[in-house]
Parts: C-alpha cells; sequence; structure tokens
C-alpha cells in the first residue's frame, strides 16, 4: 500500500467524517459516494433508492457483493480532531471508514477490472443502525439474486491496529429490539394508595428481567437482556401513570431468541399484574445471527495471508453486538471481517458509539486492499 493512498483514504474519511447523517437521511453522502464513483468511471445503477447507491464491476459469472454501511448516530461528536462533526450527528460506529474502505477498493478494481473473470456489485448501504437498510437494498434490481458470495466487514476497537479477524461460524448475535408499555393509574404523590404507580412497576420488571439471563438459561449460553431507557412520569408529585422501557436482547441460537423473547413478556407482564397494572411488549428485529460461511471464510483468510502475511489474521472472540449485514446471509452465503483500529498512542481506545470514537487510520489502505483481494480470490480462484 503507497503512502499516497493511505493519505488519500485517510482525506477521503475525513471529508465524510466531518458531515454524518442519519439513518435515512444520507443525501448528501449518497451524492458524495456518485461523485466519487464517476470519477473512477464507475456509473452508479439507476435504481430509485432513496438514499444510498448500487453500483458494478466488470460483468459475467460468478458475482460477488461488496457491501459498506453508510448512516451515522444521533451523538454529539467530543473528539476535538480539525474534521470533527458539528451537526449534532457522528460517525462513531465507524461507517465513514467502511465508505472509504470500499471506496479505495473499487478503485483498485476499477484499475483491474479486465483482470477479473465476474462482476462486482458494490453496495452502499443507508439504515444499518436501524436494522432497515439490508431489506430495503434488497428491494431493488437483481443483484441480490445474481450474487453468489456477499462480503463486508466492520472497523473494530476491541482488535490492535494491523490485525484483521475473519473466521467461519457465528460472529455477531441475533438482536432484537424490544418496548415494554407499562399502564397504570395516575394519581397525587401524596395519596399513592389511590393510584398505580408506573415508575414503582417498571422499575420491579428492570430487576425481574435480570435474572431471565442467570437463572433462566444455562450459564454456558450467550444472552443478554439490557433496559437501556426508561420514561415516566410529568411532575414531582404525580404518580405516573404511564411508563415506557425500551432496550435489546441478544443470543446466537434461534432457539433461545424463541424461549428469550416468550420469557421476556412473561416477566413483563406478570410483574406488572402483581403491582396491579398491565404490560405490553413489542418487537423489532434489528439483525439476525451473524455466521460466516466456512468456504468463504477460508477465501478471506487466503486473501488476508497473500496480500499482507498470515500473522495479520488474529482470532477473534463472536461479540454480542447486532448487524443487519445478517439479513443478507438468509439465502445467500458470506462472510464478514473485522479490521483492528485500536492504539493507545493515538486515543484510540473508545468503544464504539462513544462520543469520543476514533481510529488508527492506517487500517484503511489494508481493508481496501483485503475487500480488493478477497475479490479476485474469490472471482478467479477455484472456489
Amino acid at each position: 500500500m503507497t503512502e499516497a493512498f493511505y493519505d488519500h483514504l485517510a482525506k477521503t474519511r475525513h471529508q465524510i467524517h466531518q458531515h454524518p447523517e442519519v439513518s435515512e437521511e444520507e443525501h448528501e453522502t449518497t451524492v458524495f459516494l456518485k461523485a466519487y464513483l464517476k470519477n473512477l468511471g464507475i456509473e452508479p445503477l439507476n435504481y430509485p433508492l432513496k438514499t444510498g447507491l448500487i453500483a458494478e464491476i466488470g460483468s459475467g459469472h460468478p458475482i460477488i457483493a461488496l457491501r459498506a454501511d453508510i448512516d451515522a448516530l444521533p451523538i454529539k461528536e467530543k473528539t476535538g480532531l480539525p474534521y470533527a462533526s458539528d451537526n449534532g450527528a457522528m460517525h462513531a460506529c465507524g461507517h465513514d471508514a467502511h465508505m472509504s474502505v470500499l471506496l479505495g477498493a473499487a478503485k483498485i478494481l476499477q484499475q483491474v477490472k479486465d483482470d477479473l473473470h465476474g462482476k462486482v456489485y458494490l453496495l452502499f448501504q443507508p439504515s444499518e443502525e436501524d436494522g432497515e437498510g439490508s431489506p430495503y437494498m434488497r428491494r431493488f434490481g437483481t443483484w441480490y439474486e445474481e450474487s453468489d458470495a456477499i462480503f463486508g466487514g466492520h472497523i473494530w476497537i476491541d482488535l490492535p491496529a494491523g490485525k484483521i479477524n475473519i473466521e467461519e461460524g457465528h460472529r455477531m448475535a441475533g438482536a432484537w429490539e424490544f418496548h415494554i408499555y407499562v399502564h397504570g393509574k395516575q394519581g397525587h404523590g401524596a395519596q399513592p394508595h389511590l393510584s398505580i404507580d408506573t415508575i414503582v412497576t417498571a422499575s420491579a420488571i428492570v430487576m425481574n428481567l435480570q435474572p431471565i439471563v442467570s437463572r433462566h438459561f444455562s450459564p454456558l449460553d450467550s444472552v443478554v437482556v439490557t433496559v437501556g431507557k426508561i420514561t415516566a412520569g410529568d411532575r414531582y408529585n404525580v404518580i405516573s401513570g404511564e411508563a415506557h422501557l425500551e432496550g435489546t436482547i441478544r443470543y446466537f441460537s434461534e432457539e433461545i431468541g424463541k424461549d428469550l423473547k416468550e420469557t421476556l413478556v412473561h416477566v413483563a407482564k406478570t410483574t406488572a399484574e402483581a403491582y396491579g397494572a398491565t404490560a405490553e411488549v413489542t418487537f423489532r428485529q434489528m439483525g439476525a445471527t451473524l455466521t460466516n460461511d466456512a468456504k468463504l471464510a477460508q477465501v478471506g483468510q487466503r486473501a488476508v495471508t497473500k496480500l499482507l502475511g498470515e500473522a495479520t489474521l488474529a482470532p477473534m472472540e463472536k461479540t454480542m453486538g447486532g448487524e443487519d449485514f445478517s439479513f443478507y446471509l438468509d439465502k445467500k452465503p458470506g462472510c464478514y471481517a473485522f479490521f483492528g483500529i485500536k492504539n493507545p498512542e493515538l486515543g484510540a481506545v473508545h468503544s464504539h458509539h462513544s462520543n469520543y470514537f476514533t481510529i488508527d487510520e492506517s487500517a484503511l489502505p489494508k481493508a481496501a486492499g483485503v475487500y480488493a483481494e478477497y475479490t479476485a480470490e474469490f472471482l478467479n480462484g477455484d472456489d
């Protein structure tokens, strides 16, 4: 990887990072991506997407799709970087890096397109953070039906910069968002016996959800139940008659996922009933369990070894994080990689979704190279 290529990808990321857009609002981001690709001689396909885009390089078979997500988070950035966002949103999960990496890979692949024995679809996908983007992208054109494999990746703060993880099997958890609506009876704070207090009830529900993980499931099972937000109350001396809890559940086994949802509903409803209230529970799937195909993982390992050396490959435990890339894998085989970005000397130590999140940008050209090399291995190899 040349120093000029590194500088180019870093500057590209800075430009994207400075102008983040949240899910379903990635309009200017899409304009930037289209202009970049057109400058490479790659014309985005004429699909009526509101945001995001699909483009192609090469022709014939086999066909591989390469995906990057493009949305930011509604987080106010506090990094103090010269290219920090100041619009109230932030690329705090690294999607700016993902776009830069796929644009870099497109630049490489466009230069060698005559040597590719097949076609590449480039997917710049909106709305990953709300879990809606990949089902949305599948609605346009025939790219999904045509593709023989799908490759994607994520920069990852738990891996040291310079290391890359590609393994077969479960890599990211199935994830659901849940909402619990508690209904009681509002009243005066001085007369609690005449009310049904939903704040007390909601608090009890939170506490009763915790033993689901520790007592309902085996200690060997990977399960998470998190309540991240509670909304209730109007005034200090008014007993609230309504409460709203928001949270997430995570798992790897679909059987456990089904049991987890049923148990959560049972606990919420029976706890509310014990306090004289009622509860409704709704769910929205954010991602299925992300499972790497064994043969495609081997393609990735070969690509990394060929390009960067075997020592670059690093083991990594599967994560309870969720990814809507998983929705591409219900009918197609795929592979998802993790690219290390942690570097304490650069302050690249803060977790994803932190308003201090930043990265070691030396990962960008390496990841772009892996995307391109993976594509060449898949299209031109024996697999």
